[in-house]
């Protein structure tokens, strides 16, 4: 029989003029793994912030019940003595610390006069790692690791704690597909240890892979009961999360295949770190209008440098010919691109694609400002119209114009992204994994935007590692490995033995 390790009973937790969870319920069992579901904004954050401490009683109502006994935190440190830890997406480590010193930081082992003792240290460090398999030199500074291992020392660093139940938050962000396979064999070690697991993703092949059962937030409250993940499909997940049926989760119109709008000669990038390589070698596509083309291959397979080579990141360090409505251009800079008629939404978009700290009109007329300006002055009034028309049109959920960009949830953020290309009328809008980060109910707006856009007439070209998206979303797939193009399959011809096979190395016939 199982042992129900935690409860969480009737939460409701209100913020000025907001009501964030409104009685959420739902239990934890020891030695599950519970994926915790919802789009951006349905409260997730929220509730593991009451479960952790983070909001203390009584800035929230209803009960915790760890092991049948009522817990009320009034602090973080006191949710850690109970035995609750999170991973977070972003990881709280000092990198110029070592690895010890990062997992026992403010309870290093002290000797007699106050100072560390350094060998118990390190050996204590050891036997926590050694829990989880990894082979990580205690004494080595934390940030040399690879953001993979660094995630293995905060769940060490939890470990540490005596932590019971363990919080992932959206933890394969940022890994590779072997960290995600190592992350996984380590959590179902911890499962099979007796650690209970609340495992937050947007990705729903992960939840069906990883966890045991799923819970469903959507605007704050809890949708239906916890759910055996072998009893539920994900379609019925999704339907669950976005509060409809989703019968096809790529909404692929078909449309007829326009004029050559993109083409692309012999594209080739040196690498600079290595004289006998190219990051693109020798690459040639054409694209059309009336299509979604899409770029499928492996990490390193020199895709999103494809792309910046022809949006002139690169300057004249790319050589080849780029040609665009028949006529050649000379793209030497991304000012170029934009003013040739050619868009990238880039696959950082808080890095690259975002003045976070701005407000929505800033960020969406940016590369537009062309548009708004005469004699030295900006025409704020059309700016600001502009901006309503496409936060309108694109279904961008934000209080108002003037919220800095930091403060909307992923999706929404990505809209901003796409929506201030949109404004510049682009002819070409090439988009860098546009999905990533996003959940279900923001993916299929991003998709039918997609759609809209080609019936409107722009050339979509779209870079995405999932082979279910590529496959979904694009009418031909052009494929890469190693800088080089190693297939181009229409739609009928993809499947994901195909595209893997072409990922990596094998070449098709051009």
């Amino acid at each position: 029989m199982s042992e129900k390790i935690l409860e969480m009973k009737n939460i409701i937790k209100d913020f000025p003029g907001v009501r964030a969870l409104d009685k959420v319920n739902f239990t934890l069992e020891k030695g599950e793994i519970l994926a915790l579901v919802g789009e951006n904004g349905a409260g997730k954050s929220t509730l593991m912030k009451v479960l952790s401490g983070v909001w203390p009683y009584p800035s929230y109502e209803g009960d915790i019940y760890l092991r049948d006994q009522l817990v009320r935190f009034a602090n973080t440190r006191e949710a850690e003595e109970a035995g609750i830890g999170i991973i977070h997406q972003e990881l709280n480590l000092l990198p110029d610390l070592s690895v010890a010193e990062n997992i026992y930081l403010d309870r290093q082992p002290l000797g007699k006069f106050g100072g560390i003792k350094w060998r118990e240290l390190y050996q204590q460090a050891e036997k926590v790692l050694a829990r989880l398999n990894m082979d990580i030199n205690p004494r080595m500074q934390l940030g040399d690791l690879t953001v993979g291992k660094q995630q293995m020392v905060e769940i060490a660093k939890a470990l540490s704690l005596n932590t019971k139940i363990l919080v992932f938050d959206e933890p394969t962000s940022a890994l590779t597909e072997s960290e995600i396979k190592e992350l996984f064999i380590v959590i179902n070690e911890l499962r099979a240890s007796g650690v209970s697991i609340i495992y937050i993703s947007h990705k729903m092949e992960e939840i069906e892979e990883i966890a045991d059962s799923v819970v469903v937030l959507r605007d704050g409250a809890t949708i239906g009961d916890k759910i055996k993940i072998s009893e539920v499909t994900l379609d019925e997940i999704i339907a669950r999360m976005v509060g409809r049926d989703i019968n096809d989760l790529f909404p692929k119109q078909e449309f007829k295949r326009g004029a050559k709008t993109l083409e692309v000669k012999n594209i080739t990038v040196p690498d600079p770190f290595n004289p006998d390589k190219n990051l693109v070698d020798d690459v040639s596509f054409t694209a059309y209008k009336g299509e979604i083309l899409g770029i499928s291959g492996l990490m390193g397979a020199g895709r999103t440098e494809l792309v910046n080579a022809i949006f002139g990141v690169y300057g004249k360090k790319r050589t080849g010919e780029i040609f665009l409505n028949g006529n050649q251009l000379a793209i030497n800079s991304p000012a170029d691109a934009i003013e040739s008629g050619i868009a990238l939404v880039t696959e950082d978009r808080k890095e690259l694609g975002l003045l976070l700290d701005k407000n929505l009109i800033m960020n969406m007329t940016l590369p537009s400002l062309k548009k708004f300006s005469s004699s030295f002055t900006i025409d704020k009034n059309a700016e600001k119209e502009t901006s309503e028309n496409y936060v309108k049109q694109l279904n961008i959920k934000t209080p108002s114009l003037d919220v800095f960009v930091e403060k909307l949830s992923g999706g929404n953020q990505q809209k901003v992204v796409i929506g201030k290309w949109l404004i510049t009328n682009s002819d070409v809008l090439i988009l860098d994994e546009p999905t990533r980060g996003i959940d279900v109910g923001a993916k299929v707006e991003v998709y039918r935007l997609m759609n809209q856009l080609v019936e409107e007439g722009v050339t979509v070209i779209m870079i995405s590692s999932e082979l279910p998206e590529i496959m979904g979303m694009s009418d031909r797939i052009i494929v890469m490995s190693e800088g080089e193009k190693t297939a181009e399959l229409t739609r009928q011809e993809a499947d994901q033995e195909t595209i893997m096979k072409y990922a990596t190395g094998n070449k098709g016939v051009e």
